[in-house]
């Protein structure tokens, strides 16, 4: 059994304690360890970093953790730690994050990995010309109604794709009658939130991965809730979007549109919904659902508003099974990140990676200022500039 050390930085928000802390490094350890190719485990040893004494106390009992401290430098300067993982605000990732890598710990980060582009694009530098492996979260990749529509792109089934479109989102209430389900800085700009710089991280690494490179962007941000409560009740002013509208040019030349909004009420089968249409049939995948309409199938539809519609479109739909029930989406990505430490087995997913994602918000954000199309340029290291640089 090889044991790990890791410490984890940030795990005491709502994500980092349930998808990485109880569901992915508590999971793998009750389960008694990560299975490698030679019949060897890996165990991972978690020690739990914050800057609040109670809550990381609080939460090493609860998951009958041993080791926590509020000392970063001090976890960082043991060399019983090999990996360091960051799930913090953006605003605080990127200086943590460094730290590590100067003290040659190999890191595995939440997203975005920087307010800038040239931020991000530094890190993944540095820890290539330090030589520690590195990963970036991008957890949609394997959820179950992901993997399938990955299937289906893979063995052809599309034809020739044409078209993407993509609907995210919920109500997040504003927090006076009901309580909000996201923390107040996600409204607010200057603590590094708003829908864009969350969202469109996520969609870069899907359509890269899914259908093609991201070619050009053209992004329309609102704000349209101005007013929101925060934790203490109080009322403040949302400063950051709260829905994006991104339009999205792909390789191939795949057009892809995804709506993403914190002000949506939602009337589809699941909170995030990709329909993507080809020659040869159509697919829409939800989070863990995906249907399929195949062009052998498809109803001929005819316009006519002044009598009834005889189909029932969702019915003409057929599910796509799943033949074998996936793990949990980010413990999937966690253990292939420790055999990629333990024993060098390939991780694409890396800080150049997560800088695309950062790239791709910032240019965003430029197109609705400037009301206009963007082109998406092709990222690699050494490729830092301080110009024309997007703050996300």
């Amino acid at each position: 059994m090889q044991t790990i050390g890791i410490i984890m930085n940030g795990v005491t928000g709502r994500m980092g304690t349930r998808q990485h802390l109880e569901r992915s490094i508590i999971a793998i350890r009750e389960q008694g360890g990560v299975l490698l190719p030679s019949g060897d485990k890996v165990m991972p040893d978690p020690i739990l970093v914050g800057r609040d004494e109670s809550k990381l106390r609080s939460l090493a009992q609860k998951y009958s953790i041993k080791r926590w401290s509020t000392d970063l430098e001090e976890c960082l300067a043991d060399p019983y730690n090999d990996i360091y993982f960051d799930s913090q605000t953006t605003i605080r990732r990127a200086k943590s994050v460094r730290k590590a890598i100067e003290a040659d710990k190999h890191v595995y980060c939440e997203k975005p990995t920087g307010v800038s582009l040239e931020e991000a694009m530094a890190l993944a530098q540095f820890a290539h010309e330090k030589g520690v492996k590195n990963g970036v979260v991008q957890d949609k990749l394997f959820l179950p109604g992901l993997l399938k529509l990955k299937r289906l792109v893979e063995s052809g089934y599309f034809g020739r794709i044409l078209s993407v479109r993509g609907e995210f989102g919920y109500w997040v209430f504003e927090g006076d009658v009901q309580e909000s389900q996201r923390p107040s800085w996600n409204y607010r700009r200057e603590e590094g939130g708003g829908i864009i710089v969350d969202m469109l991280c996520h969609w870069r690494y899907v359509l890269d991965n899914l259908f093609g490179g991201v070619k050009a962007v053209s992004c329309h941000g609102a704000t349209h809730i101005p007013e929101r409560w925060d934790e203490a009740d109080k009322p403040y002013k949302a400063t950051a979007d709260d829905s994006a509208y991104s339009t999205f040019e792909l390789e191939g030349g795949i057009v892809a549109h995804i709506n993403s909004s914190w002000c949506v009420r939602v009337k589809r089968d699941e909170l995030f919904e990709l329909q993507v249409d080809g020659t040869e049939g159509s697919a829409v995948a939800g989070l863990r659902q995906c249907k399929i309409q195949p062009r052998a199938s498809t109803p001929k539809a005819i316009w006519n508003p002044d009598i009834s519609d005889k189909n029932n479109y969702r019915e003409q739909w057929l599910d796509v099974p799943l033949n074998k029930e996936p793990d949990n989406a980010f413990k999937i990505q966690w253990e292939m990140f420790l055999k990629h430490v333990a024993i060098g087995t390939p991780f694409p997913y890396d800080l150049l990676q997560g800088a695309k994602g950062v790239q791709l918000a910032g240019l965003g954000k430029r197109s609705w200022q400037q009301r206009r199309w963007i082109d998406v340029p092709e990222l690699k290291l050494e490729q830092l500039t301080g110009k024309g640089v997007d703050h996300v």
